[in-house]
């Protein structure tokens, strides 16, 4: 068994995908596992599977993430969140390497490898009797700590270059943009509580909003600079998401192209962008289209 801990968003789900492609298991199934997902109430049957008629509701037999599993990996993520009756019988599938179904009386033997993740103090836990000790010990033969961003600070540039072509061909950008020398710099002294996950949001937003092909620090971080011209920029209010921003941003634009979106001088112009990929991220945001549509939205806002 591996167990991969660090903080959330530094990329325990790629590690675990990783581990599972370099493995002797790696052509059998790769089950992933949000235990914290899962009601408690069906948590036993949906990990362990039931027998028909085990409970009601169950009017046909079905098979647990651990039987589905059999031969391959399962990616237990969140393993501080599993309730202490399903942690006496996970402790079971790691001792026995068998499992029993809801309203089941044979055990069924399965050979798969463990995965768990989490990014709790699973140490503090158990001392305060919240995890099972026995459990944590099975769990932990192998663990990997995986840093967070700020001190592995030289793999941004690296980081920032994939997510950039990423990022770019799902946004459907014609060419991949550059990145300004000083916004990597700024990149690189940010020390990003959100890790990796955040950064993968900020250079989205900064492929959006970015004037021509280099994303510059005010496409990164709006808050930085100040612009002569902040008409036609998103509001650089901290306290706002990135879709409230986004939303902002959109709808000034819009506003100077009178609610065109395609063609030229409309709103996909000017933020060099599709218009497919732009209507696609109206629609997300409920941010409203078309003349019609944009002449009564404005209407109703001056009222």
């Amino acid at each position: 068994p591996v167990l991969l801990r660090g903080e959330t968003g530094t990329g325990k789900d790629m590690i675990a995908n990783t581990i599972h492609r370099l493995s002797a298991y790696r052509d059998g199934p790769f089950i992933k596992v949000n235990c914290g997902a899962i009601p408690e109430s069906l948590i036993d049957a949906e990990l362990f599977g039931h027998e028909k008629g085990a409970f009601t509701g169950a009017f046909f037999q079905k098979r647990g993430y651990f039987e589905r599993a059999d031969k391959g990996t399962i990616f237990l993520d969140e393993i501080g969140e599993l309730p202490p009756q399903v942690q006496v019988r996970l402790l079971r599938v790691l001792q026995f390497k068998e499992i029993q179904r809801v309203g089941g009386s044979d055990p069924i033997q399965i050979n798969i490898r463990i995965i768990a993740a989490t990014h709790r103090n699973l140490d503090q836990m158990v001392a305060d009797k919240q995890f099972r000790e026995d459990l944590w010990f099975r769990l932990n033969v192998f663990p990997i700590f995986i840093p967070p961003l700020r001190q592995r600070k030289e793999d941004i540039p690296e980081l920032v270059s994939h997510i950039v072509a990423k990022k770019s061909r799902e946004l459907n950008l014609l060419a991949t943009p550059l990145i300004a020398s000083s916004a990597l710099k700024r990149l690189s002294e940010y020390d990003w509580p959100g890790n990796v996950r955040e950064l993968e949001n900020v250079i989205e937003r900064a492929l959006i909003l970015r004037k021509g092909n280099t994303i510059g620090v005010d496409s990164l971080f709006p808050g930085d600079s100040s612009p002569p011209n902040t008409e036609n920029r998103a509001s650089t209010d901290i306290s706002l998401s990135i879709d409230e921003l986004l939303c902002q941003h959109i709808e000034n634009t819009l506003k100077h192209c009178h609610g065109k979106v395609q063609g030229p001088g409309g709103a996909a112009e000017r933020l060099k962008t599709n218009p497919s990929t732009l209507r696609n991220l109206m629609k997300r945001l409920g941010v409203a289209y078309g003349r019609q549509a944009w002449q009564r939205e404005s209407a109703s806002h001056k009222r």
